[in-house]
């Protein structure tokens, strides 16, 4: 993994991990990372590898090992990056968005199929649905991202989404019913509505055309926590 450092003066620090595919410099994420450093954050923004095949030593040990040497004041995540810190052991409010904890059509027969396979090579086409991802997303974030997946990734994966802790108290979830890439009812199982937050658009709320209207909400979620979750009318 690697992690880049954005610091503009802030007085507390962000753990930002990406999700599968997001580049430090992609333009819709370097978007984010202005809008918290802005609000007064320093932002380690984690890049995860695309293809790995043990989850714990790949993906979760080095950012274990970030988060000891940096001591964040929070965590936000995306995706693949909201299934690594729900394992993280820290003590620090978490926000995620869209966060990886199922797989979008874990029931499909051919899904089950193309897991079982005895192969660490990327042989599974991955989507090609941009619209997905987010009316906002940009043709360099669709050639970065990875053509094909390897059913050793996808085993680790479901693993890690199988074994999930309980979910903090303190934590906040960003998701979109709209989403196609994760499995929404897998969000929905694990997280109080009363720490849920919807919001219209895709995958990455930052890449689609509602973000700054979300990105509001998000910067409160992090200051503020679950109280800054609006409360349903009775």
């Amino acid at each position: 993994m690697e992690f880049t450092e954005f610091d503009e003066g802030g007085d507390e620090r962000v753990l930002f991990v990406l999700g599968w595919g997001n580049r430090t410099d992609h333009e819709n994420v370097r978007w984010l990372v202005e809008k918290l450093t802005d609000a007064g954050y320093v932002v380690d923004v984690g890049q995860i590898p695309l293809h790995i095949s043990e989850f714990d030593r790949e993906y979760l040990a080095p950012t274990q090992e970030r988060y000891a040497a940096t001591d964040p004041d929070r965590i936000l995540s995306h995706s693949t990056g909201g299934l690594i810190t729900a394992h993280l052991d820290a003590d620090v409010p978490r926000v995620s968005l869209s966060p990886w904890w199922g797989l979008a059509d874990e029931g499909s027969p051919l899904q089950r199929l193309l897991v079982a396979l005895p192969t660490s090579r990327p042989i599974i086409p991955v989507p090609d649905d941009p619209d997905a991802i987010g009316d906002l997303v940009t043709e360099r974030q669709l050639a970065d991202g990875a053509d094909y997946a390897a059913p050793a990734f996808l085993r680790t994966i479901v693993d890690a989404q199988e074994r999930l802790p309980p979910i903090r108290a303190d934590a906040v979830v960003f998701c979109s019913l709209q989403d196609r890439v994760v499995g929404v009812d897998a969000i929905g199982a694990r997280t109080p509505a009363a720490r849920t937050v919807l919001y219209d658009g895709g995958h990455e709320f930052f890449s689609s055309s509602g973000r700054e209207e979300t990105v509001e909400a998000v910067l409160a979620a992090l200051a503020e926590g679950p109280d800054a979750v609006p409360t349903a009318p009775a």
